[in-house]
């Protein structure tokens, strides 16, 4: 009996045991991966905390990628790497484990040169090895580099000349740097030394150090904003910092362009050529700033100005010659061998004074700078629709073809409610003084530049009727009216002519009543009973690229 009790016993025991395994086994099978999960984590974010850390310290551009766009090879380990670090600057490509190592091993390129003695006029070439472009060929052999499946071969971060390992000798590494095709357009590390030196002895004379770079020296300098249209301007960044100085490439949503043209007053008067990197706003908040250098005195360094168009419109990069959008077709060397060819113009600048009615009405009035166009009507409706909505949802808009879309919608929106009719019994319209009768309109456009509205002649509409010549550097200003945004559409497609209200040196419109949507440049808003007055306030030196096919040959053979 005793021993059956116990029998008893053990057999009751041991299910229970079974039991508290499963429960052991159950919860290191849920824990174990929560733990690796965790502790991966942990690790993933001490290394991205370490290489920020990296990043923050060091005179490289470090950038990180999840894949290279060409093969690639670490600088430090010669390893084949699909992700990691690079430098924008010099293009230093670097495994993660190997990237302190590079980061103390080797330099980055060197915005002045320090601690020489005196005035130096030349510095050597500085090589990079490995990553080279698969299209260069060896400045010793002109074979063709960067063939082989490994690190290999030599890449100056200056001139862009590249040499086989082979071929490289000792002679080369001291040999002074050429700074190769654009050596017409970089800021020479030892140019700004010794402008630096003679700042500090209180001296002016920079033409003197001017022999030390070349008689044809036209320095520029990229100004990109990265929040334009595409979303491009992160990409040129780097590629401006690969063959230019990294001093001459600056990022407007960092730094404001009033304080980056200062740099101008350390070049030579009359010499330096501005790249902007963005839409018509870019380029008038840049000519804002240029406007500044005038009032401060600097107006012997004013720049001239080229456009890389990134916005979304670009009517004004299409009237000076420099197409109406860029999507990455034309490579970047090609755009700064454009610049240097470009001619130099003059671009009218306008005052537009905005003054509510009202006798005990005491704001200010507002001033506008106007470069392209002004205008009442539909267009600027379809102009603030789509900047509510734009501040609502700012993400949904980082493509050109999304925001032209929006317009579309809009704008098929009001040929149905028609917002904006009867316009010519709310407003008076005065050109140089005469008053001047409206037809039945819905809007009023008054045009400084050759484009309007993304790419259209509007002035000149399906150019079948006598029209007087349009220029943007004569001191007038082209008026047309139109019927409503349906009438729009056809001018765009040129099915239409626009009502041309005549040329004027001054205009006034009076807004008698209701509230009106306004538009000057593509910047709308909500405008109630006032008067609207437009005068020339001054020009801008821009560069016109005859190279680029638009239809705008007039303006181009007037600017000769």
């Amino acid at each position: 009996r005793p021993g059956s009790a116990g029998m008893e016993g053990s057999g009751d025991a041991s299910p229970a045991g079974a039991d508290w395994r499963l429960v052991l086994w159950t919860l290191c099978s849920v824990l174990l991966p929560v733990l690796i999960t965790a502790w991966c984590s942990f690790q993933r974010s001490r290394r991205q905390l370490l290489i920020r850390d990296i990043f923050r310290k060091s005179k490289h551009d470090w950038h990180y990628t999840d894949l290279f766009g060409s093969p690639s090879y670490c600088c430090v380990c010669a390893q084949h790497i699909l992700r990691g670090a690079f430098c924008s600057c010099c293009g230093l490509r670097v495994c993660e484990p190997c990237l302190k190592e590079a980061d103390r091993r080797f330099l980055c390129k060197e915005i002045t040169m320090r601690g020489t003695a005196g005035a130096p006029s030349s510095m050597p070439h500085h090589w990079i090895r490995g990553n080279v472009p698969l299209c260069s060929c060896c400045m010793v052999c002109k074979q063709q580099c960067g063939t082989q499946p490994k690190l290999c071969d030599y890449r100056c971060v200056w001139c862009q000349y590249t040499v086989h390992d082979e071929c490289m000798v000792d002679s080369l590494r001291t040999e002074d740097c050429t700074f190769g095709e654009f050596k017409d357009l970089i800021i020479p590390p030892y140019y700004l030394s010794a402008i630096n030196q003679m700042r500090k002895e209180k001296r002016t004379s920079y033409e003197k150090v001017v022999p030390y770079c070349s008689k044809h020296w036209m320095p520029i300098m990229v100004l990109a904003n990265t929040r334009s249209g595409t979303n491009m301007g992160e990409i040129f960044l780097g590629e401006f910092k690969m063959l230019l100085n990294p001093v001459q490439v600056f990022d407007l949503s960092k730094i404001a362009p009033a304080k980056a043209l200062q740099l101008c007053t350390w070049l030579p008067c009359n010499a330096v050529r501005v790249l902007v990197c963005g839409g018509d706003g870019t380029v008038g908040w840049v000519l804002d700033a240029i406007d500044e250098m005038k009032i401060k005195g600097q107006e012997r360094y004013i720049p001239q100005v080229a456009v890389l168009p990134l916005g979304t419109g670009n009517d004004l990069s299409n009237t000076l010659g420099w197409g109406a959008g860029y999507a990455g077709e034309v490579p970047v060397e090609q755009i700064l061998r454009n610049v240097m060819e470009a001619d130099g113009i003059k671009l009218d600048r306008w005052k537009v004074q905005v003054t509510n009615k009202g006798y005990y009405n005491l704001r200010k009035p507002k001033v506008f700078t106007m470069n392209n166009y002004f205008s009442v009507g539909p267009d600027a409706l379809m102009a603030l629709n789509f900047h509510a909505h734009r501040e609502k949802t700012p993400s949904l808009f980082s493509s050109r073809i999304i925001n032209k879309a929006v317009y579309f919608f809009y704008g098929t929106k009001d040929c149905l409610v028609q917002e904006c009719k009867d316009l010519n019994k709310k407003v008076e319209l005065e050109l140089d003084g005469e008053r001047i009768e409206l037809p039945n309109l819905e809007g009023i456009i008054v045009l400084n530049i050759g484009y309007w509205g993304g790419g259209c002649r509007l002035w000149e509409g399906m150019g079948d009727e006598p029209y007087p010549l349009a220029r943007h550097d004569d001191g007038l200003l082209e008026v047309v009216g139109v019927h409503g945004s349906f009438h729009c559409a056809q001018i765009q497609v040129k099915l239409a002519n626009p009502v041309r209200l005549g040329q004027a040196h001054t205009v006034r419109l009076i807004l008698k009543s209701s509230k009106m949507p306004m538009q000057v440049d593509g910047e709308p808003w909500a405008q109630g009973p006032c008067t609207v007055t437009i005068t020339h306030k001054t020009h801008a030196l821009m560069l016109y690229h005859s190279g680029e096919q638009t239809d705008d040959d007039d303006a181009s053979s007037l600017s000769e």
